[in-house]
């Protein structure tokens, strides 16, 4: 599956997408744990050390936010989803 990565997180991956070769009917939370696996270097930035998404994170799949799903992280991801991860981005001109 596609996995999209924004701001901060580009430089952890040095790239904005990654495919990940997740069987189909994984859960969002397993898509965490995967790209966890593959960049440790995210805990902290993406997920907390017990891997979980940190609240000022934010995680879509389809353009959906997981938060707002009813199934949350246990949402189910299928191979041809595209699923984004965005980190609290913050800063601006005055």
């Amino acid at each position: 599956m596609k996995v999209n990565f924004f701001a901060t997180l580009r430089q952890v991956t040095g790239q904005k997408t990654v495919e990940l070769d997740l069987p189909d009917g994984v859960t969002a939370q397993q898509v965490l744990d995967a790209v966890l696996a593959r960049y440790p270097d995210m805990i902290g930035m993406l997920a907390g050390e017990d891997g979980r998404l940190l609240g000022h994170c934010h995680m879509f799949i389809n353009g959906r936010g997981v938060n707002y799903l009813l199934d949350q992280m246990d949402s189910v991801v299928r191979r041809g989803d595209t699923v984004n991860f965005f980190p609290a981005v913050g800063g601006g001109a005055r």
